[in-house]
């Protein structure tokens, strides 16, 4: 039970990150850094406890890769989802119910966004956290933590940047992105942990 305790925990305070630095009152041009160091610390935090996942498509590569039991993967899925959701209405009450405009990308471009910079998220977490070559390290929280905010100042204007489809479930949730397109987060996302788990597979077939 602690795992998913601090799945919901680590999910929680970055979809709450992302809303209360996106939407206005916001931290603008800033809003990537803030989003990367709180991924960072979080995962600083809980990857003794659940391995920091906080991430339904990073909890799949984990998974593929071997280093998730299989009992806990609807768990983690489910924590992290709740949490987004519950992120997401503390800061719509916090800000008090603001007006958001929602995001309307285009499909192909916003799908291939997601898709290219999930891939690199997990293909790091693999290799920073899971990867018998970098065992011990002290730098993995900020590897996967700076991933996140090359990410989104890299494509955020295409698709949004959540690279996370519990982040995908809160933006939703707070408006920022239409219901309609939660399915290109899905879709990208998920399809991004799962080739990122097959790339890792490819040049560490033996989990060096």
């Amino acid at each position: 039970m602690k795992k998913y305790i601090v799945e919901f925990i680590g999910t929680f305070f970055l979809v709450f990150t992302v809303g209360m630095v996106v939407i206005e009152p916001g931290a603008g041009t800033l809003a990537p850094v803030a989003i990367g160091s709180v991924l960072a610390v979080m995962i600083y935090a809980g990857g003794h406890v659940s391995g920091a996942h906080y991430n339904p498509a990073v909890t799949l590569a984990v998974w593929l890769r071997g280093k998730c039991d299989s009992k806990d993967v609807l768990p983690y899925i489910a924590a992290q989802a709740v949490a987004g959701v519950v992120a997401a209405l503390l800061v719509l009450f916090l800000k008090q119910n603001p007006v958001v405009t929602a995001a309307t990308p285009k499909v192909l471009p916003a799908l291939l966004a997601e898709f290219v910079f999930t891939f690199a998220l997990c293909f790091v977490v693999l290799n920073v956290a899971t990867a018998e070559g970098t065992e011990g390290n002290s730098y993995f929280g900020f590897a996967i933590g700076f991933t996140v905010l090359a990410g989104a100042y890299a494509v955020g204007s295409i698709s949004g940047g959540a690279f996370n489809p519990a982040v995908a479930v809160g933006i939703t949730v707070m408006g920022l992105s239409a219901a309609h397109n939660i399915w290109i987060f899905l879709v990208a996302n998920l399809l991004g942990g799962a080739v990122a788990a097959a790339a890792f597979k490819a040049v560490s077939p033996s989990g060096e």
